[in-house]
């Protein structure tokens, strides 16, 4: 449901919302946080060592930081987008999850003491380039507790493709809202040395919806992805005074290609 007017919340939701195939992995380590949290010894109900645990970074409208709140967690959502954060904090009421406006590259939180922070969706790669990296990883680091884990998705397979070049691309992703389609049309990816580079078409059409398969032609949207494997993220981490701690896997969806869950202990 999109609570905001905002294009940048649609599209978002749009394009990232639906994605749900990391959403068992960060439950199941906000809910190893929260047990380990509530058998610390401190004297805290489970409750309390669930709320603030969890700090989700590039949280966006909410994907991750809603679910892991309907489940009872406590999660601080950071994003740079403040309209992003506004969908956000609506969507979220009655829940204890709270917004903070940063970028994840120098935030600076009150807080020092989240049991568990995750960066989804490959946002570790959008922070340009390893200098980027490693200001997040410092920063993860600097707000975690002594234990406390950091896991970050990152793609390292990606597929190139070119509608243009009579490549067959996914379906367009659509939605209608107060009697408009919304579609987004994946059209390229190309894979260099050190990016990737994705690019989609954006529609808006007043009245009847496309018909299936179709879609006009609308604005592009350029996202480049940094390139970064296992082991130079488990590098930066160390450099950053994180332990590593393994990988898991996210599968790939129809949609979706799979990604790497890198992990950290602080």
């Amino acid at each position: 449901m999109v609570v905001s007017d905002s294009l940048a919340v649609v599209w978002h939701d749009l394009e990232c919302g639906s994605y749900t195939a990391d959403l068992p992995l960060w439950r199941e380590l906000a809910q190893a946080a929260a047990d380990t949290g509530a058998g610390a010894g401190t004297g805290a109900s489970a409750a309390d060592a669930r709320a603030g645990a969890v700090l989700d970074v590039g949280a966006g409208s909410g994907r991750v930081a809603l679910d892991l709140g309907r489940a009872g967690h406590g999660v601080t959502a950071l994003d740079l987008d403040a309209e992003l954060l506004q969908a956000l904090r609506e969507r979220a009421a009655g829940m204890r999850v709270q917004t903070v406006c940063a970028d994840a590259r120098t935030f600076e939180l009150e807080r020092r003491d989240f049991a568990l922070c995750v960066a989804p969706m490959q946002t570790v790669q959008l922070l340009g380039g390893a200098a980027g990296r490693l200001g997040f990883l410092r920063q993860a680091r600097a707000h975690l507790r002594s234990g406390g884990m950091l896991a970050c998705a990152i793609a390292t397979e990606i597929e190139p493709f070119d509608c243009r070049a009579g490549d067959v691309g996914p379906a367009p992703e659509m939605t209608r809202i107060d009697g408009a389609t919304y579609v987004s049309r994946p059209t390229r990816v190309r894979v260099g040395r050190r990016v990737v580079r994705i690019e989609r078409e954006r529609s808006v059409i007043a009245g009847e919806q496309p018909a299936p398969g179709r879609s006009p032609a609308g604005a592009r949207d350029v996202v480049e992805l940094d390139r970064v494997s296992v082991s130079e993220l488990q590098r930066e981490g160390r450099e950053a005074g994180l332990e590593p701690a393994g990988t898991r896997l996210i599968p790939e969806t129809d949609e979706h290609t799979s990604s790497v869950a890198v992990m950290f202990r602080a």
